[in-house]
């Protein structure tokens, strides 16, 4: 049975908390801020494919992570030695980043009472068993929707993490964190032609709401249609052209061509396209962007970051004005700015850094159908793929998985191998019409930067953007 006590990592480390503090005192005398971060975490992977449970993971891991900040500098150490002496090593080593250095401590993050998630363990309920079970069921229900389905892949993760924030100043912050995220992915076929499909959702509660039949019933349709789609779909053409963004999940491209560029850590070091714009125009009217870390239950809320801060809802863009950035605790403090609880790490072995959490568009005024029938040539973008982003430029590439030709407003054909590419500061300024159905993706993201993954959300409404460029096989 899995472990869902959310007891002190101190007590469940079997650490003194006096003789703890004191190493703490001795790491972070003379620093500007930093603090000992412990972790507790459970993970299980399960894998259906091709019939059969391919594979089958559980994991528990535990460590530490002691951290003091001087200016822009940064000393770290970390183990999975959860022990007194492992600690005292920590502090031995990160006091060297100070030399002569004296700082002034920052002050302890405010406190909030706000809880976004339950402290319920994931991994508990329901069994082995039961979770093998549904996935067989999955995969049946999968080929079964239409002959040409060849192969169906379900899988069922989920984490459950206990974090703990010690800080040289006596202040402690404890988060309780679930995890759970359930896929399907489908390969249909005709003749030596195979296309792809695939639906998943997720977010920070139990399994139960996600694999409810009614749930994954709709994740093995949408899986199978977009595999069946494809199977229909022609080369893409290239060239300028106007693109509709479908809502949700698209929203990725904002996430990546934007959403990192407004980080406060490039724009500290003004490698960002957006460095020194605070203030000016950066998109066009009606574009209002934020970062919303407070939404109960979704991927990427959380009750309080990684240095104890608060998460926010911090508008970013308002009405196409850059207003803010996302800021941890170091860079917000080197720009005379506040923390917006966007301090965020992959685990004990990494350091914070400000990160995204669910970052989407506001809505507009327009019908997504009006938006359609105003293009005359273009594409219809609904699903996203992989991509890649310069942070410095804005420059990107995306995949669509899934697109539709536009002609004379009406939407036309599947097309296979449609790419995105252009500039995000500057395609920010050729959207001219905002939907008013603005919709969150469904649980599924994962962010990665310098190294480290955190789970994030993302979303838009439907967007039209003018005269973007689309790379294509036709």
């Amino acid at each position: 049975m899995a472990d869902s006590s959310p007891t002190s990592l101190l007590d469940r480390a079997g650490l003194d908390p006096v003789q703890v503090g004191k190493h703490l005192d001795r790491a972070l005398e003379g620093a500007d801020d930093g603090e000992l971060f412990l972790e507790y975490r459970q993970s299980e992977a399960l894998m259906f494919d091709n019939g059969r449970l391919k594979q089958a993971t559980y994991d528990t891991s535990q460590g530490f992570g002691l951290r003091a900040v001087k200016d822009e500098a940064v000393g770290y150490a970390h183990a999975s030695d959860m022990s007194e002496q492992a600690i005292g090593r920590a502090a031995d080593t990160v006091r060297a980043v100070k030399g002569g250095y004296s700082g002034s401590y920052a002050d302890a993050p405010t406190r909030s009472n706000v809880k976004l998630y339950s402290d319920d363990n994931p991994l508990a309920e329901p069994g082995f068993e039961a979770k093998v079970k549904l996935l067989e069921t999955i995969d049946a229900a999968a080929r079964a929707k239409d002959p040409r389905v060849r192969q169906v892949s379900a899988s069922l993760g989920a984490t459950w993490q206990m974090v703990e924030i010690l800080r040289a100043d006596g202040q402690i912050y404890r988060d309780v964190r679930p995890l759970v995220r359930v896929n399907v992915s489908v390969v249909a076929g005709e003749g030596d032609r195979q296309e792809t499909g695939s639906f998943g959702f997720g977010g920070r509660e139990g399994y139960a709401r996600f694999i409810d039949a009614s749930q994954w019933q709709l994740a093995v349709d949408e899986a199978v249609r977009q595999a069946l789609v494809n199977l229909t779909s022609v080369p893409a053409p290239a060239g300028e052209m106007d693109v509709v963004l479908g809502p949700g999940w698209p929203g990725v491209m904002l996430h990546e061509a934007i959403g990192h560029g407004l980080e406060g850590d490039f724009n500290r070091k003004k490698t960002s396209a957006f460095a020194g714009l605070m203030g000016q125009r950066v998109a066009a009217a009606g574009v209002t962007v934020v970062d919303d870390g407070t939404i109960h239950g979704r991927r990427g809320s959380l009750s309080i970051d990684d240095e104890g801060t608060p998460t926010h809802r911090t508008v970013l863009i308002e009405d196409g004005i850059l207003v803010g950035y996302m800021q941890d605790r170091q860079n917000a403090r080197l720009m005379n700015m506040k923390p917006t609880g966007n301090g965020r790490r992959e685990g004990y072995g990494h350091v914070p850094m400000p990160r995204m959490t669910n970052t989407y568009m506001l809505g507009g005024a327009h019908d997504p159908g009006e938006i359609i029938a105003s293009v005359k040539n273009g594409i219809y973008a609904v699903n996203f793929g992989g991509g890649q982003v310069d942070i410095t430029s804005g420059k990107y590439v995306f995949q669509c998985t899934e697109a539709y030709r536009i002609e004379n407003g009406k939407v036309g054909a599947p097309l296979k191998g449609a790419m995105l590419i252009g500039n995000g500061p500057t395609d920010l300024n050729r959207i001219t019409m905002v939907g008013n159905d603005m919709k969150l993706d469904m649980g599924i993201g994962t962010c990665g930067k310098n190294g480290q993954g955190v789970p994030v959300g993302v979303g838009q409404p439907t967007l039209r953007m003018d005269r973007i460029t689309v790379g294509g096989t036709a």
